[in-house]
């Protein structure tokens, strides 16, 4: 049988250059959504191209999302399926006046990058080069991050899309693309209409190495500690004073050295981390993320934190505290494993395209955690993107690729399979 995507020419190298460029950095501590306007930038390019390509019904809403509907080519009742990537980058590096370069046929050892040469993309450190030996490498100048995370992942989804309406051949059933803001910040689809959308499975094009699909992340929480001292004049706070910074202070003290952190664990370890302190003398605020795989470690990390909290509490006996817990996602796999053909079908795509499919886990989560819980199932796959939310982020032209191929891939498979 021939290969129904042996006339595929990608544009996915192009497309990331062109939405590399515009600034779309989320902000956590806008209330606003999208939380930049500027993110609507890039929504509206997305928008007039898929528009370009034939889609009548693509447009971006109010509040920042991209939706479009490719028709199916098939008269089978196919699920309809969608692929999704997000639009804004991270908070942690500057995402203004990004400068893209391709390191062209790379052949081994380091990538020192142009505009700031302390910014080294060292082999050593990033093993996944190793099978980057003769590909194009597309990076950062060194003054900012890349945004392939996820730009390469919109790219991947618009090259495919392009690739599936030029060739009305290949039989799929309908397909839906979503674009959203402010993932990075941890409220991607707080706002996605999943009844306009209209999807029955889904899957993200937000992973790493090539080949790997992704049906498990953390489970999240967010963790509050406000603590109230004991405000005195201070030449005259003998005995009297109970400083909450110095409070606070030492409950971060108390922390776990040797593991319950992001810098002691890997794998299916979890974590206690704080990410905010702020206050005065008479009151403080901790806030921390907590994160494992399971319920019950969640739950286990919270109670130690609050064990170490009333632990300090004892030398302050008129200082008192509040904790407070928020549920910020959860692990996607309770979802995704009552639908086992979602991922099944994937890594057969992944295998159509050339790779080894490897099932994985996220330390951290996607949009597609919070839809598998809103009612969308949504493992998440390789877009091939490496060091993201650094300056020393990079992407491989050919992973681009073989995540666009995988994307056609599988819309064939569901059709085939229905």
């Amino acid at each position: 049988m021939s290969d129904p995507l042996r006339s595929y020419t990608h544009s996915v190298t192009e497309r990331l250059l062109r939405y590399a460029v515009i600034d779309t950095q989320s902000d956590p501590t806008s209330p606003t959504c999208p939380s930049t306007l500027k993110q609507k930038n890039l929504g509206r390019m997305l928008a007039a191209e898929l528009q370009a390509m034939g889609l009548s019904d693509a447009h971006l809403d109010d509040n920042g999302y991209v939706y479009a509907t490719i028709p199916a080519t098939t008269d089978k009742a196919v699920p309809v399926i969608c692929f999704c990537s997000h639009m804004d980058t991270s908070p942690d590096c500057s995402g203004a006046n990004v400068k893209p370069q391709i390191v062209r046929n790379y052949q081994g050892g380091d990538i020192v990058l142009p505009a700031d040469p302390s910014q080294i993309i060292r082999a050593a450190e990033h093993p996944a080069l190793k099978d980057q030996i003769g590909s194009d490498i597309v990076t950062t100048d060194g003054t900012t991050l890349l945004g392939a995370d996820n730009k390469a992942g919109i790219a991947e989804i618009m090259d495919a899309a392009q690739f599936l309406i030029s060739n009305p051949q290949i039989k799929h059933g309908t397909i839906k693309i979503l674009f959203t803001p402010d993932e990075e910040i941890g409220r991607g689809v707080d706002r996605v209409d999943l009844k306009k959308l209209g999807a029955d499975f889904g899957y993200t094009m937000d992973g790493e190495t090539a080949g790997n699909i992704e049906d498990e992340t953390f489970s999240a929480d967010g963790a509050t500690i406000l603590i109230n001292g004991v405000s005195s004049h201070p030449g005259f706070a003998k005995g009297k004073m109970e400083h909450a910074i110095k409070i606070a202070s030492a409950i971060v003290d108390r922390l776990p050295k040797d593991g319950c952190s992001p810098e002691t664990t890997e794998g299916k370890e979890g974590f206690l981390h704080p990410v905010g302190i702020s206050g005065a003398l008479e009151q403080a605020r901790l806030d921390f993320i907590v994160r494992d795989f399971s319920e019950q470690g969640l739950r286990q990390k919270e109670a130690l934190l609050e064990d170490i909290v009333r632990d300090v509490l004892k030398d302050y006996p008129r200082s008192t505290y509040r904790m407070e817990v928020r549920q910020q996602y959860r692990n996607m796999k309770e979802v995704i494993d009552r639908h086992p053909e979602i991922v099944t079908y994937a890594e057969e795509a992944i295998r159509r395209a050339g790779l080894t499919p490897v099932r994985t886990s996220i330390r951290g989560g996607t949009d597609g955690s919070r839809l598998s819980f809103m009612g969308l199932p949504c493992p998440n796959i390789f877009a091939g993107e490496h060091a993201f939310h650094s300056r020393l982020e990079w992407v491989s032209v050919k992973d681009m690729e073989k995540a666009a191929q995988t994307i056609v891939h599988l819309a064939m498979i569901w059709e085939e399979r229905s």
